[in-house]
Formats: structure tokens, sequence, C-alpha cells
């Protein structure tokens, strides 16, 4: 199951960050900017990240019981 490690803040900026890649993927017909631009919004909708996970780090306000 997939914990939630990403804040608000993170989130937004996640989610611009997956837009700009669309943007450039689209202008550059690249795929390899277009899978980047899916994974960044991947993490932006489920408010999970691989490398917070591994690291141990969360910055998402919720108490963990």
């Amino acid at each position: 199951m997939i914990t939630k490690n990403i804040g608000t803040t993170d989130r937004v900026i996640r989610f611009l960050i997956a837009v700009a890649l669309f943007v450039f993927a689209y202008l550059h017909a690249s795929w390899i900017l277009f899978l980047f631009g899916l994974f960044t919004l991947f993490e932006a909708v489920f408010s999970w990240c691989i490398l917070y996970q591994i690291l141990g780090k969360s910055s998402c306000p919720i108490d963990k019981k």
C-alpha cells in the first residue's frame, strides 16, 4: 500500500513540473520527457514519492500512528 509522504506544497510544485514536462515533450516530440511528466503527475496525484519513501522522509502533515 502506498503511504502518503508528500504535502500540499510539494504536490503543487510537482504538478507544475509535470505540466512543464508535458509542454516540452510536445514541443520537442520527446517520449522520454512525456514519461517523466507522467511519473511526476503520478507522484502529485497520489501524494507519494519513491525517493522520499527510500530516504524515510515525509513532507505530509498527516500524523503516523
